[in-house]
């Protein structure tokens, strides 16, 4: 087992900036990929960004538009998701999650933190 516990959440005007961290613990880090998820208030759970173990690639969905950028160190254990730009749209919460593969679709993690709440404001 992995635990994942998320941090860096909080409350923010529109177009402001938020960076979002997560730190595990448990089997080496290194193994897995690595996902960020949100989930709204009556909206079900999407994707929002991912990164494989060895970090050659990445992948977002749509409505990042370049504003996320997500980072993880191996060294550390850390995963990180860069927010700028951010709209009241993105107010949600953000969810780590590790797995065997980078994917786009929450199946495909075996692993969850408890999120951490991000507040946009207009």
């Amino acid at each position: 087992q992995v635990q994942l516990v998320e941090s860096g959440g909080g409350l923010v005007q529109a177009g402001g900036s938020l960076r979002l961290s997560c730190a595990a613990s448990g089997r080496t880090f290194s193994s897995y990929a690595m996902g960020w998820f949100r989930q709204a208030p009556g909206k079900e759970r999407e994707f929002v960004a991912s990164i494989p173990r060895s970090a050659f690639s990445r992948d977002y969905a749509e409505f990042v538009e370049g504003r996320f950028t997500i980072s993880r160190d191996n060294v550390k254990k850390t995963v990180h998701l860069q927010m700028n730009s951010l709209k009241p749209e993105d107010t949600a919460v953000y969810y780590c999650a590790a797995g065997t593969v980078s994917a786009r679709i929450s199946r495909e993690y075996d692993y969850w933190g408890q999120g951490t709440q991000v507040t946009v404001s207009s």
